[in-house]
């Protein structure tokens, strides 16, 4: 049976995006649901939905901006996220207007430390370099001076924020033999730092010098954007490599892809780009990089969890009560 309004209506949900098919058949067997099979909505699209619904179920992809949220209905009064990110969404104009939102944190640690760990082997590794010669059927034998990587025991890794990924992160690396460093607004209890045998860097700009591998962690903030600057780029080793996880807007891409060409940064892998999908032609050229689709959260079971989270905080917001993953402004 449909869970009510206050008014005793179907709680009306509008899906943006097709999520997978176990998350769908739950929602509809809840709620009033509108499901979203088609292309992602454009903005007159969302426009639309905020105007009709009384929770919106969004994606990373979904731009909620100042002037959506100005048009949005007055039933409208949670933006349930299904992903733990939140920077794609005005979350101050949509507290200012009365309208919640949730997010998904925590289920996606283990799926996004598992991916990051396995561009910090690959790229030093030079898979990707070796995947393409055989694909390409250019491969004529065993060499001994052919592809010729680095090991990566040894080596220092430096963790850029140090949540719940960075930590996991943290600890998969010391079994690689890694050492592990970190930079993060605020230093870690000496007792999770001794058990992840971290040590902490106040100075970013001092870390980054140091490192041979640096892991990026931190969520995408006003204080984050281009944190990764051609300043603070130019301060690593050109040995050094980059991978990051996390979001594309914390590094200046532009100033990356040139160091990148020019040799002095050995490599990067990258699963996140600053201007979304659109990415820099002179990236995708680079034989030294690893691009993914944004594929780092992209199992089954992490998406099905990410849904059942979806799931709850609508069902909280039904029986009104506060949303359990409620976004609130000292996240911001």
């Amino acid at each position: 049976m449909a869970l009510k309004t206050a008014g005793n209506a179907p709680l009306k949900v509008v899906v943006t995006r097709q999520l997978p098919e176990p998350v769908e058949t739950r929602l509809s067997e809840l709620f009033n649901v509108e499901l979203n099979s088609a292309s992602p909505m454009n903005e007159e699209a969302l426009a639309g939905a905020m105007a009709r619904a009384d929770v919106l179920v969004t994606t990373i992809g979904d731009h909620i901006n100042q002037r959506l949220l100005a048009k949005a209905g007055e039933n409208l009064r949670l933006i349930a996220n299904y992903g733990a990110g939140f920077d794609h969404i005005d979350v101050q104009t949509a507290l200012q207007r009365g309208i919640m939102i949730s997010n998904t944190p925590g289920v996606l640690t283990d799926d996004t430390a598992d991916m990051t760990m396995a561009m910090i082997l690959a790229v030093p590794r030079r898979l990707r370099e070796g995947t393409m010669l055989m694909q390409q059927g250019e491969w004529e034998g065993w060499s001994p001076t052919a592809l010729m990587g680095h090991r990566i025991g040894g080596k220092r890794l430096g963790i850029l924020g140090m949540g719940r990924i960075g930590q996991a992160v943290a600890r998969r690396a010391a079994a690689f033999g890694l050492q592990v460093h970190y930079h993060n607004r605020k230093r870690l209890h000496l007792d999770t730092e001794s058990d992840l045998q971290a040590t902490y860097w106040e100075s970013l700009d001092q870390m980054l010098a140091r490192v041979d591998i640096l892991s990026i962690h931190c969520p995408h903030t006003p204080g984050t954007f281009h944190l990764l600057n051609a300043r603070r780029l130019k301060l690593m080793k050109p040995s050094a490599y980059i991978i990051n996880t996390a979001r594309g807007e914390i590094v200046d891409e532009n100033a990356l892809t040139r160091m990148l060409r020019a040799g002095e940064i050995a490599g990067a892998g990258l699963d996140v780009f600053e201007n979304g999908n659109q990415i820099n032609p002179r990236l995708k050229g680079l034989d030294n990089v690893l691009l993914l689709p944004h594929m780092g959260s992209a199992t089954v079971e992490g998406r099905l969890e990410m849904g059942e989270k979806v799931i709850i905080n609508i069902k909280t917001f039904a029986d009104g009560h506060r949303p359990p993953d409620l976004v609130v402004p000292a996240m911001l």
